[in-house]
């Protein structure tokens, strides 16, 4: 068979304009020309594709199902022109990206959604896990670029760079001991135990003689609903749905806490390409719109 992608398009602009000569007017040909076209890709095809016996143009039977290809056939050209135009523009046809699951739902969700509509032709694939977790990606080179909470000096073997910052609170589940107070001091958080973050090489420091750890901010969160014990966690992660009813933030003049800085990591000596500084920047920017972070 020798049929075109050119005349498959003729076929089903006839079929869905109802006439040669409508599908002409709309291709922008003579109306000769498409009914050449046709009667061409019939030949090569061995069938009819449209039942001349009457006034207007009908699909055959065969000519129905040949139409539901051949809209397919040409869906998948497009993509396929799509994807060979940005790759001939310099796109990365792959991307992998390591995700703290602690960042701003907001933010990423938003960062995803942009790259789908504005790299339609990307292949992405995207890790979530803590901040050790997705460092380990890139070490690993599963990934080519992670973005997570700073929680200490990172491995020589990374290059790194800030990208903002998300405030911090003290939270308590409702009804704790704690929100009976009205300015709470360090000696009282010292009398409840404490839920700490800690990883691998590096752990929060302790203001309560009881701690409880986890290397899970949203671990940590659900214990805090649960009445377990109090602890500092990102604005974001306090405010997801699933505990925002349940907790509360406890105010404390004694002690001012240090913002949650945000950064990439990826491994010296390979520079970031343009798709991932885009989607730095627009990470960047998508961490100052939301009202937690700084």
């Amino acid at each position: 068979m020798e049929w075109t992608i050119d005349r498959m398009k003729q076929f089903v602009v006839t079929a869905e304009a109802g006439s040669i000569s409508a599908a002409a007017r709309r291709l922008g040909k003579a109306q000769s020309a498409v009914s050449t076209a046709i009667a061409l890709l019939e030949a090569d095809l061995g069938f009819d594709l449209f039942d001349r016996s009457r006034r207007s143009v009908q699909l055959t039977p065969a000519g129905e199902v040949m139409l539901l290809e051949a809209r397919e056939l040409l869906r998948q050209a497009e993509g396929l022109d799509q994807r060979a135009q940005s790759f001939a523009a310099g796109q990365q046809p792959k991307l992998t990206l390591a995700l703290d699951e602690a960042l701003p739902y907001l933010a990423v969700g938003a960062l995803v959604k942009e790259i789908s509509e504005r790299f339609p032709s990307l292949e992405l694939t995207q890790f979530n896990g803590t901040a050790t977790e997705v460092a380990e990606y890139v070490e690993n080179q599963r990934a080519s670029v992670a973005f997570h909470f700073d929680r200490g000096p990172c491995s020589l073997s990374f290059a790194q760079k800030h990208i903002g910052s998300v405030a911090q609170g003290i939270f308590v589940a409702r009804g704790h001991p704690l929100t009976k107070i009205k300015k709470v001091t360090q000696r009282d958080l010292a009398k409840h135990r404490q839920l700490l973050m800690h990883m691998e090489d590096f752990a929060d420091p302790a203001l309560s003689p009881s701690v409880w750890r986890s290397d899970s901010f949203y671990s940590i969160a659900a214990m805090v609903a649960d009445g377990i014990g109090w602890a500092i966690l990102p604005l974001n992660i306090a405010e997801y749905e699933e505990y925002r009813l349940h907790l509360q933030e406890l105010p404390c003049d004694e002690f001012t806490l240090p913002v949650l800085s945000v950064r990439m990591l990826w491994l010296q000596g390979h520079q970031p390409d343009a798709t991932t500084q885009w989607v730095q920047k627009r990470l960047a920017e998508l961490l100052h719109t939301i009202p937690w972070s700084l």
